[in-house]
C-alpha cells in the first residue's frame, strides 16, 4: 500500500455555462446541478485520508467561496478555455505550495464519488509514473496524476487513448464512483443509482 499523499486539482467552470448537455433541464437546474457536482467532488477529496490538500481552479467567485467553506483552496483560472493548460498551471502552483504532494487532477462532475473508493484507489497506486482512471464509457478520463515535472494531462476528446499514447498507466479495477462523470441525463441517472453526495441529492430533479 502506498503512503503517497496527494494535492487534488479540480477545475470548475462557472456553473452558469456548465453542463449544457443536460438537455431537457432549464438553465437554473443545470447551474444548480453543475455547482452541486463540483461541491460533492470537492467534499469527497477534502475528506480523503490520501488527499492532503485540495486546489480548485475557478473564475467563479461564488464557487470559490463555497469550496473555501469546505476546506479547499482556490486559484483563478489563468488560461481559461484550455483545460490541460489550466491543470498544468494548477500543478505548478500546487508544487510550489506543497512540494511533498503529488498532483492528481479530477473532473468536477463526479457527484457519486465516495471517499472510501478514492482512498482505496490512491493507496493501491505504487507506480511513480503518470497514471489515469478512465471514465465509465471507456473513452474519457476522470483522474490523472503525475509528479509536477511530468504532469502533462490530455483531457479532451478520446482522452483515454491520448493518455495511453502519452505513456500514462491506466488503472483497472477501479470503483464505479470514480468513473461516473456526468455529462447528460443518462449519466445523472447512473450516478443517482450509485448514490450521489448531499449537494447533488438536494437539487437532482425527480424522475
Amino acid at each position: 500500500m502506498s503512503d503517497q499523499q496527494y494535492a487534488a486539482l479540480i477545475p470548475v467552470k462557472p456553473p452558469a455555462v456548465g453542463k449544457s448537455r443536460l438537455v431537457g433541464l432549464g438553465p437554473g437546474s443545470r447551474r444548480a446541478l453543475a455547482e452541486a457536482f463540483a461541491l460533492d467532488t470537492v467534499a469527497a477529496c477534502v475528506a480523503s485520508v490520501a488527499v492532503a490538500r485540495v486546489l480548485v481552479v475557478t473564475d467563479d467567485v461564488h464557487v470559490a467561496s463555497l469550496v473555501g467553506e469546505l476546506g479547499a483552496a482556490s486559484l483563478p483560472d489563468g488560461v481559461s478555455g484550455d483545460l490541460n493548460g489550466t491543470l498544468r498551471q494548477a500543478a505548478a502552483e500546487a508544487g510550489r505550495r506543497w512540494p511533498h504532494l503529488r498532483p492528481v487532477a479530477l473532473c468536477a462532475d463526479l457527484p457519486a464519488l465516495r471517499v472510501a473508493d478514492l482512498d482505496d484507489t490512491l493507496a493501491r497506486v505504487l507506480t511513480a509514473h503518470p497514471w489515469f482512471v478512465p471514465d465509465a464509457a471507456g473513452v474519457g478520463t476522470t483522474m490523472y496524476a503525475a509528479a509536477v515535472d511530468e504532469f502533462d494531462p490530455r483531457f479532451g476528446p478520446a482522452s483515454r487513448r491520448e493518455h495511453r499514447r502519452a505513456g500514462a498507466q491506466e488503472l483497472v479495477d477501479v470503483a464505479p464512483s470514480l468513473r461516473r462523470d456526468v455529462d447528460d441525463l443518462d449519466d445523472l441517472r447512473d450516478a443517482v443509482a450509485l448514490g450521489v453526495g448531499r449537494y447533488t441529492a438536494a437539487v437532482v430533479p425527480p424522475t
